[in-house]
């Protein structure tokens, strides 16, 4: 059994680590209020905008060009993951990562990947020689903003117009509340109009162009890819505070656990060194008396 000064050691450090985790915990919670209300009230917004996007690309006839929906042969991809600049939150990190290298097996098992990192925690992994990581912006998540991530939006959409990739996927956590993430891998691009079944109706879609649906469509598109874009950010963001906060969560309950076995452990400690003690006062006593 320990002594008495370890165990107490012990104990002492558990309650310091308790109470970082505690604090962690609320620290974490108050973020995720902001990043949570962020999301929550792009959603609406961005889920609008997917619906056009959709619709305008599936009501497009086979004889107009469509820049964005392009499906092409695929001779290069890109994938884009998206972590947390630091840890402590649970899986949240590694299963991006995951999910992106699955990716790479199978998706793009025999094709050419490049690699953009957003997130340190991702950058570190992807930076390895195996794999062709050609850009980190991990400084995104400290002031988030649709201005701030709008350049990478665009250098995106543009060079998959160049065909310098034939497929852009977004690999990410998507929030859904404060203790589940869902780890997604969206394709950016190209954009693939809505499956249809066989035989249902055919609808057509009540929009008057103009100039011409090409030019609109060319037009509206970049700006609902680059807020589907931003959107994945957001999600992330408020996953990763969630993650957080829930790993802390535990962490503190694990911590009060372990102070519960450690108090009962020193409690015993103690007792059999003061039952010690007295059975050595009574076996000096009976050795006087005999004497």
């Amino acid at each position: 059994m320990s002594s008495l000064k370890e165990v107490r050691t012990r104990i002492t450090s558990v309650n310091s680590t308790q109470q970082i985790t505690s604090a962690m915990k609320m620290v974490a919670a108050s973020k995720l209020r902001r990043a949570q209300m962020a999301i929550v009230n792009m959603r609406p917004y961005a889920k609008k905008l997917n619906e056009i996007l959709q619709n305008v690309t599936a009501s497009l006839d086979d004889s107009e060009e469509n820049v964005y929906g392009d499906i092409r042969a695929v001779n290069r991809g890109l994938i884009v993951c998206i972590t947390s600049n630091r840890g402590l939150c649970g899986a949240f990190n590694a299963n991006v990562i995951k999910k992106s290298r699955a990716l790479l097996e199978n998706e793009f098992a025999n094709t050419p990947v490049d690699i953009i990192t957003i997130g340190k925690k991702a950058s570190d992994f992807f930076s390895k020689d195996e794999y062709n990581h050609i850009g980190s912006y991990d400084d995104f998540f400290t002031k988030l903003s649709f201005e701030q991530v709008s350049p990478l939006a665009s250098e995106l959409l543009q060079k998959f117009a160049d065909k310098e990739y034939d497929k852009i996927y977004v690999v990410y956590n998507q929030f859904k509340n404060a203790a589940t993430q869902l780890t997604t891998a969206e394709q950016l691009l190209p954009v693939v109009a809505p499956e249809k079944a066989e035989d249902a109706p055919k609808t057509n879609s009540n929009y008057l162009f103009d100039p011409s649906q090409e030019a609109i469509v060319n037009s509206l598109l970049p700006s609902i890819l680059k807020t589907q874009f931003y959107k994945a950010l957001l999600d992330s963001f408020a996953s990763e505070h969630g993650a957080r906060m829930t790993a802390m969560q535990q962490a503190t309950d694990n911590a009060q656990e372990m102070l519960r076995d450690l108090k009962l452990t020193y409690n015993k400690a103690r007792q059999a060194s003061i039952t010690g003690e007295i059975l050595e006062i009574v076996g000096g006593a009976e050795a006087l008396k005999n004497a």
